[in-house]
């Protein structure tokens, strides 16, 4: 009754730390924004937050309670030893430090291998997640076979990983168990001799043949539930180096927004670098009230870092973003971003209906409003041609590339509060009005991998949202230009007047 007693509790404080350690993980993960979650690999945190806080249930509820009854019970059991029989403690004594020593020299070899083994499992969930994401695009040029004959590899590589661990743990078992069992025979062959010559009374020498087993027996136990903890503890270092791995933004304690409306956006000196890579250098760029402004330039130029600097999930290291003369530095970024409409190279669409995923920026905004989005982004169509409508469930239904950028520009109409005519006319109100709509329109290249007729219709849905307002365009195809006021070539890093014809790459 006591065990399960106390199993229940370590089984409650542990549900209770894992729970506060993954939303750890996924809030650090979160904070740090997309700019760093780029640099990851999106399989690897998935593994580490399932499986790799699942696996401290062997440390928290197992390892831990044992080490407790390995420190108190041995002492327990030799000092009562000691008031019985003496020379029997001393001997009790001696050999106790054995078991320690034996399994602290079989543990440290266990501990690599088992960090071994979880490296190998990461990856496994890692390239098995990212394989099964890109599974379209395999199946697309026949390659799905060389993928299945990879993970076959990766899973050969971790199940001979794992046996050699076991294998290292039942030695060490075997190790344990010799030396606890002949330390007990040492204590109980020269208490059989004393009790036979009379030296020692039966009731003592049952005290000390009875005491001196439960002596070893928790630091045995102790040895056995160490191994079962390695690969959570394996996990835990996995998991602390991803939460101290980047700095996550300092909180805005004192938030100066300007007034409502878009004053202005201008980037002072702005230099970013990741790492030894510099992305922008010198940057200085002025956008003014109801400009359109399109970024254009080579791949890798820094086009899309200039919007992250905007949204703040990247910071500069020198030179400042300033929103209406204010540094963005200073301004509370939630209420900022609140100001913001944005559409990401690749937006991703998440498990549920629909009608969710278009309320993703305005969860509040009544069906209507959403289906009056839904035709201005020349998505409305489609949707009602899916199975349930705007009730679709997406984890059961897919989509194809011009679908989902239609479906991400409606979420983006709505949440720039510029819902339009079910005509497709007049767009809604300027930014900045008192209908609430946003102050400044992002937009990384909308019509990236797009066909001819779905990027048509995502670039009349650009214009009509962008008309009467402040917006950053990405451009990698000329028919963004339509929307823009001006055009701006950023080339490796820095912003450079346009002295012939653009580039597109």
């Amino acid at each position: 009754m006591h065990g399960a007693v106390a199993a229940a509790a370590a089984g409650r404080a542990t549900a209770k730390v894992k729970a506060h350690l993954r939303a750890e993980l996924l809030g650090a993960a979160t904070a740090r924004g997309p700019g760093w979650l780029a640099g990851q690999r999106a399989g690897e945190l998935a593994t580490l937050a399932g499986r790799g806080v699942d696996g401290l249930d062997g440390y928290l509820a197992s390892y831990l309670p044992q080490v407790f009854l390995a420190v108190t019970v041995p002492l327990g059991a030799l000092g009562w030893l000691a008031f019985t029989d003496f020379r029997s403690a001393i001997v009790v004594g001696v050999t106790l430090p054995l078991i320690p020593v034996f399994g602290a020299l079989v543990g440290w070899q266990t501990g690599a291998r088992t960090r071994h083994q979880w490296h190998l499992l990461q990856r496994l969930g890692g390239h098995f997640l990212d394989t099964v994401i890109g599974l379209p695009t395999l199946r697309t040029f026949g390659a799905e076979r060389a993928q299945v004959r990879r993970v076959r590899a990766m899973a050969d590589a971790y199940r001979v990983a794992t046996m050699r661990t076991l294998r290292l743990a039942f030695l060490s078992a075997l190790v344990l168990e010799l030396v606890a069992t002949v330390s007990v025979a040492l204590v109980a062959v020269p208490v059989g001799l004393r009790l036979l010559d009379g030296k020692l009374t039966l009731t003592a020498a049952l005290v000390v043949l009875l005491l001196a087993p439960e002596a070893y027996l928790p630091l045995r136990a102790l040895g056995t539930k160490f191994h079962a903890s390695q690969e959570g503890l394996a996990a835990a270092a996995e998991i602390f180096k991803v939460l101290e791995s980047a700095p996550v933004p300092p909180a805005r304690t004192a938030p100066r927004l300007p007034a409502p409306g878009f004053a202005g956006l201008a980037f002072d000196r702005v230099e970013v670098r990741y790492g030894d890579v510099v992305a922008l250098r010198d940057l200085t760029l002025d956008v003014a009230p109801g400009d359109r402004v399109a970024l254009v330039g080579p791949s890798g130029g820094g086009k899309s870092t200039i919007l992250a600097l905007v949204l703040g999930f990247v910071t500069p290291s020198a030179g400042r973003v300033l929103v209406g003369g204010v540094d963005l530095a200073d301004l509370d970024l939630t209420a900022w971003r609140a100001r913001l409409a944005w559409m990401p190279q690749r937006p991703h669409l998440f498990a549920g209906t629909v009608t969710d995923n278009i309320r993703l920026g305005a969860p509040a905004t009544p069906h209507d409003h959403v289906v009056e989005a839904a035709v201005a982004a020349d998505a409305d169509a489609f949707i009602r041609a899916l199975p349930d409508g705007y009730d679709t469930d997406l984890t059961r239904h897919g989509l194809s590339s011009g679908q989902r950028q239609r479906l991400a520009m409606a979420r983006t109409w709505l949440r720039g509060g510029a819902s339009g005519p079910a005509s497709g006319g007049a767009p809604g109100p300027a930014s900045g009005s008192a209908s609430g709509g946003a102050d400044l329109l992002l937009l990384d290249e909308p019509t990236a991998r797009l066909d001819p007729a779905s990027e048509a219709a995502v670039i009349a849905a650009a214009a009509r949202l962008a008309a009467d307002r402040t917006a950053l365009l990405v451009a990698h195809r000329p028919a963004m230009l339509s929307v823009a006021t001006r055009v701006v070539e950023i080339k490796d890093g820095v912003a450079a007047p346009l002295t012939g014809a653009v580039v597109f790459a």
